[in-house]
C-alpha cells in the first residue's frame, strides 16, 4: 500500500518556518531554533519579511523565494495573515501544516469565522494540518522538535497526543527526569482540522511507537475518535485521561436514565469499548507512562504482594480492593514453599506476604521464585522499606535477574528517598516499574489488568440485530408510530406508544387500553380482570406516581370508577397545564417472586445513544445504581452490562427467592440493542419498572421521547461504533454446486485467516502483498481480522470442508483520507481459482462500497500478475503502468 498521507507531518524531509525570528522569547524563534540545534537532518527555512538572517541562515520573505518543494510549513504569525499564508503554501504544493498561533475560535465570533475560513482553503488545496492554538510536534528518532517547548524529548517507544500543550510541556518536564522517552508527542490545539482519529490512524502503523497516552477535553468527531482509537488499541496499549468528569449531559434531561446518566459515563464506556485504559489524576497517567514503557501484559488479574513490612502491605491491599483487584489466595503447596524459607514464627502465612523487617536479598529471591512458579499468582508487587537490615541495591540486583526469566509482572516499591535511590535506579534500566508508594505501584498494576480486560471488549464485533430470525422485530411498524407522533408535532409518545414500539421489537409488555371516562375504565377492567392498574395518559408528565397518576391494586367497580376521578382530580391540581388523554388500565402484575429493574437509551451529544441498565422502581434515583454501555450490544457485552451493577447481585437466588431468568433479561438488552441502531429518532426511553423473575420478563411502564432525524445513505451513522455490517452476508453456490457464504470478516476468523495465508503459493504470497511472506505476522492478523467496519469491509469466501470452515478467498477495501475513494486487495486460495469466486467477491466489494457512498475504487497491480489484470479489464477498471515503476499497474473505476 502507498505511503501514510500523513508522513510529510510526522517525517517531514523540508519544513518552512513561517514568522521565524530573531527575538530570543518569540515562538517563531523558539521553533526555529529547537529545529536548528535540535539536528533534525532535513532543510529548514525561515520565512519573515523582516529579517535577512536568523542564526546565521538566510531567512526568505514568501515561500515562492525558497523555490523547493516543502513537506511541512509551521506557522507561528498573527492569525489575520495566516489565511494568506496557507492560499500561498496551497500553490507551492504543501501538503502539510502546523499552525501555533492562537486567536481563532477561542477569541470569538471573528475568530472562528478566520478559523473557517483557514479550513476552506486548505481542503481546497488538500492540506492537512495540526492546530491552530498548538504546541506543536516532536518527532525525537529523526531530532524533530517542532514545538515552542524550551528543550527536548529523550527518543522512546510511548506517543503523547494531548489537548492542551501546557500539560504535553509538563509531561515532556517530568519524563526527562525520569528517563521516560517518546516516540512521538502531538499537541492538537483546538483540532480544526486533524483531530485524534486521524493522528491515531498514524501511529497505528508507526513502529517506533509502542504505546500511546492520551490527554482529552472534548471529542469533535465520535465516529472518527472512536474508530482510530479502536485501530490503535487493537495493536498498542492505549491510556487516556480526560478531564471534565463531572459535567452533565444536559440539565434538562427529565428522564430516569438522564437523570443518573452523565456525559462522562457514556466517555467511559466508549473508552471500554474501545479496549483503552482510563486513568483519573495527573500523577496516574505518570504511572501509567512508567508502566507502559516496561515490558509487561498482564494475563490474568490475581496480584501477590511481598513486603518487608506490615504496614506498607496493608496500605496495598486497602488500594487494591478499592480498585476491585482480587488478592491471589495461595495455594496449599506455595504456603508450604514458603513456609520452608521464610522465619517460620513471624513471617504472614498469607497475601500479603510480609517476609519481616529482616528479610535479606536471598529472603527476597526465595519467595519471589515460589511465587513466580505458582499458577495461582498472576503478577506481583514487590516493596521494600529501608530498615537497619535492608540491602536495597541488592535486593535490586536480585528482582532484574529474576525479572529477565519471567514472563509475570513485577513492579516494585521501593519506598524511601536517598537510601533507596540507587536501587530505583536499576529498575529503570531494567524497565521494571517502580514506585515509592504502595498504592500508586497497586494503581500501576491494575492499569495493567484493565487494559486486559478491556481489551475482551474490543474484540466483540456484534451487529445491529440479534440474528433470530424467527422473532426478528418489526422495524417498519415501528418507524410508522414515530412518524405519525412527529406528524402531530409531538416527541413524547404515549404509554401505549411506546409499549407498541417495544412490542414491535419483541419485548414483552403488559397489554394496556386507554379509556377516556370512568365507565371506559369499567369495561375494560372487567374484560381484563382483577387487580387492575390505572394511570393517567398524558404525553407532559413523566413521573406519573410523584403528581398522584397512579392507582394501584384495583379490586372491584367502585374502585374503578373513584380511581379515575381521584386520577384527573390529582393532574387538575397538580399539572393543570398538562394534556390529558384519559387514564390507561391494565393487568396488576403481581410477581412474588419479581425484582424491579429499568433499562433505558439516552442520547449522548458526542457518542449517540447510549443503553443504560440497573435497579428500577420508584426509587431509582436514590438507588443510584446504573451501568452504561454503546451499542451495539451482543451477549458477551450484556453479560458485562449487568455485572457492573449492584443489580445483577438481585438475579441470583437469595432467600426464599429463586434465581431471576437472566436470559430473558439479556434478551431485551440485545432488543434495546436493536431499537439503538434501527431507530435514530429515539433521543430518551425508559423501560421501568421491567420486572424480571424465574419465568420471564416483563415492561409494566415505558416512556419514550423521539425527535426529527435527516436520513443518512451510512444507515448507522447515529451511532459511535459501526455495527457488524450483517446485511452484506451473502449465499451462494458455485457451478458444481458447493454452498458458499460471502461474509464480512470477524476477529473470531484469525485462524482460518492465517490458515488461508499460510497455505497461499509463494506466488499468490508476492501478487497480494508484493513481498516474500511466509505467515501473517501477529500485528498483521490483528488488523487483517479485527476491522473497523466503518473505515475498511473485509468480504471473505468460506465453505465448509470435513465440518470445518474454511477460507477460500479474501477481498478487502479501505477507505481513502478523501472519503470518496477507497483502494482494494484481493487474493483466492490457489486451489480454488478460476471458478469464479474471484469476480464474485469482487463484485461484491464493490457493491459494498457503493452501498458505503464511495465514488472510487483503485489498487496496486505487480505488471506481471496478467490474471488480476484480466479480472479487472472484465470488471470495468481502467490500467495505467506506473510512471516510475514499470513492474506496477493502477487500476482504477468509478463506482
Amino acid at each position: 500500500m502507498s505511503q501514510h498521507y500523513l508522513t510529510p507531518l510526522f517525517a517531514p524531509k523540508s519544513i518552512a518556518v513561517f514568522g521565524a525570528s530573531s527575538s530570543s522569547n518569540s515562538v517563531g524563534s523558539i521553533v526555529f531554533k529547537n529545529l536548528l540545534e535540535g539536528g533534525f537532518k532535513g532543510a529548514v527555512y525561515a520565512i519573515n519579511i523582516k529579517y535577512e538572517k536568523i542564526l546565521e541562515q538566510k531567512v526568505y520573505r514568501d515561500i515562492k523565494e525558497i523555490a523547493k518543494p516543502i513537506d511541512l510549513a509551521i506557522i507561528t504569525t498573527p492569525a489575520k495573515i495566516i489565511p494568506q499564508i496557507m492560499e500561498a503554501c496551497g500553490e507551492a504544493g504543501v501538503k502539510t501544516a502546523v499552525i501555533l498561533s492562537a486567536g481563532f475560535r477561542e477569541a470569538g465570533a471573528e475568530g472562528v469565522r478566520l478559523e473557517q475560513k483557514i479550513v476552506d482553503i486548505a481542503k481546497r488545496y488538500g492540506i492537512r494540518f495540526v492546530g491552530p492554538n498548538a504546541l506543536g510536534i516532536m518527532r525525537p528518532s529523526i531530532h524533530f522538535n517542532g514545538t515552542f517547548f524550551k528543550g527536548n524529548a529523550k527518543k522512546g517507544n510511548l506517543a503523547l497526543i494531548s489537548q492542551s500543550g501546557a500539560l504535553c510541556t509538563a509531561v515532556l518536564d517530568w519524563a526527562e527526569s525520569n528517563n521516560l522517552g517518546f516516540s512521538t508527542v502531538v499537541s492538537v490545539g483546538t483540532s480544526a482540522d486533524l483531530d485524534f482519529g486521524q493522528i491515531l490512524d498514524f501511529l497505528v502503523s508507526d513502529p517506533q511507537t509502542h504505546g500511546i497516552l492520551l490527554y482529552i477535553e472534548g471529542i469533535h468527531h465520535a465516529r472518527s475518535f472512536m474508530s482510530g482509537l479502536r485501530a490503535a488499541a487493537r495493536i498498542k496499549p492505549v491510556i487516556v485521561i480526560k478531564s471534565g468528569r463531572y459535567e452533565n449531559v444536559s440539565q434538562a434531561v427529565t428522564s430516569h436514565s438522564g437523570a443518573l446518566f452523565g456525559r462522562d459515563d457514556a466517555f467511559d464506556s466508549a473508552l471500554q469499548r474501545a479496549g483503552v485504559v482510563r486513568v483519573g489524576t495527573f500523577g496516574q497517567l505518570f504511572s501509567a507512562a512508567k508502566t507502559l514503557a516496561s515490558r509487561y501484559k498482564a494475563k490474568g488479574n490475581h496480584l501477590a504482594i511481598i513486603t518487608n513490612g506490615g504496614g506498607p502491605g496493608v496500605m496495598a491491599t486497602d488500594r487494591a480492593t478499592e480498585l476491585g483487584i482480587p488478592l491471589a489466595e495461595l495455594s496449599t503447596k506455595t504456603i508450604d514453599s514458603l513456609h520452608k524459607v521464610l522465619p517460620p514464627k513471624c513471617w504472614s502465612r498469607g497475601n500479603p506476604i510480609d517476609i519481616v523487617s529482616d528479610a535479606t536479598p536471598q529472603r527476597y529471591k526465595d519467595a519471589l521464585s515460589i511465587c513466580l512458579d505458582a499458577q495461582e499468582i498472576d503478577a506481583l508487587i514487590i516493596i521494600l522499606t529501608p530498615q537497619a537490615m535492608t540491602e536495597p541495591v541488592e535486593v535490586a540486583k536480585v528482582i532484574v535477574e529474576m525479572a529477565k526469566k519471567s514472563s509475570k509482572p513485577l513492579i516494585t516499591c521501593w519506598m524511601g528517598g536517598v537510601q533507596v535511590s540507587a536501587a530505583q535506579k536499576l529498575f529503570t534500566e531494567a524497565r521494571i516499574p517502580d514506585f515509592r508508594l504502595p498504592e500508586s505501584a497497586v494503581e500501576s498494576f491494575y492499569f495493567l489488568s484493565s487494559y486486559h480486560q478491556n481489551q475482551q471488549l474490543l474484540l466483540q464485533a456484534p451487529s445491529a440485530s440479534t440474528g433470530e430470525d424467527a422473532v426478528s422485530p418489526d422495524t417498519d411498524g415501528a418507524k410508522i408510530i414515530i412518524e405519525s407522533v412527529l406528524a402531530e408535532r409531538r416527541k413524547v409518545l404515549t404509554e401505549m406508544e411506546s409499549k407498541a414500539l417495544l412490542g414491535a421489537f419483541r419485548i414483552p409488555v403488559v397489554m394496556t387500553a386507554i379509556a377516556r371516562s370512568a365507565n371506559e375504565a369499567l369495561v375494560l377492567a372487567e374484560s381484563m380482570g382483577f387487580p387492575i392498574v390505572m394511570k393517567v395518559n398524558s404525553p407532559d408528565i413523566t413521573h406519573k406516581s410523584d403528581v398522584g397518576g397512579v392507582k394501584l391494586n384495583i379490586h372491584n367497580a367502585q374502585s374503578v370508577r373513584d380511581a379515575f376521578k381521584c386520577i384527573t382530580k390529582s393532574i387538575s391540581k397538580n399539572c393543570p397545564k398538562a394534556r390529558l388523554d384519559g387514564v390507561t388500565v391494565e393487568r396488576m402484575i403481581n410477581k412474588p417472586n419479581g425484582r424491579e429493574l429499568m433499562v433505558g437509551i439516552v442520547r449522548d451529544p458526542v457518542f449517540g445513544p447510549v443503553i443504560s441498565f440497573g435497579m428500577g422502581g420508584t426509587m431509582v434515583e436514590v438507588l443510584d445504581d446504573m451501568a452504561v454501555s454503546l451499542p451495539p450490544l451482543n451477549n458477551y457485552l450484556v453479560k458485562t452490562l449487568i455485572d457492573k451493577t449492584h443489580a445483577a447481585q438481585l438475579l441470583a437466588q437469595f432467600r426464599q427467592m429463586p434465581p431471576a431468568n437472566r436470559e430473558a433479561l439479556e434478551q431485551v438488552l440485545l432488543r434495546v440493542s436493536e431499537m439503538a441502531c434501527e431507530l435514530p429518532w429515539i433521543r430518551e426511553m425508559d423501560i421501568n419498572p421491567l420486572i424480571i423473575d424465574e419465568k420471564g420478563v416483563i415492561a409494566v411502564d415505558a416512556r419514550i421521547v423521539v425527535d426529527y432525524y435527516t436520513p443518512n445513505p451510512d444507515r448507522y451513522a447515529h451511532v459511535a461504533i459501526y455495527p457488524y455490517p450483517a446485511h452484506l452476508v451473502e449465499q451462494w453456490h458455485l457451478p458444481d454446486g458447493t454452498d458458499m457464504i460471502i461474509r464480512p470478516i470477524r476477529p473470531e476468523d484469525a485462524d482460518i485467516e492465517q490458515e488461508f495465508v499460510r497455505d497461499l503459493s509463494d506466488e499468490s504470497k508476492y501478487f497480494r502483498f508484493m513481498q516474500s511472506l511466509p505467515e501473517l505476522t501477529p500485528t498483521m492478523l490483528v488488523r487483517f481480522t479485527q476491522i473497523d467496519y466503518d473505515r475498511e469491509i473485509a468480504l471473505i469466501a468460506v465453505t465448509t470442508f470435513d465440518n470445518k470452515e474454511v477460507e477460500v478467498g479474501v477481498a478487502r477495501y479501505s477507505i481513502n483520507p478523501d472519503g470518496e475513494s477507497c483502494e482494494f486487495a484481493l487474493v483466492v486460495s490457489d486451489k480454488w481459482q478460476h471458478r469464479g469466486i474471484a469476480h464474485r467477491l469482487m463484485t461484491s466489494l464493490m457493491n459494498a462500497a457503493r452501498h458505503r457512498g464511495l465514488k472510487m475504487i483503485e489498487g496496486e497491480v505487480l505488471s506481471n500478475n496478467h490474471s488480476m489484470l484480466k479480472l479487472m479489464d472484465k470488471l470495468g477498471f481502467n490500467a495505467i503502468l506506473d510512471a516510475e515503476d514499470r513492474n506496477i499497474t493502477f487500476v482504477s473505476r468509478m463506482l
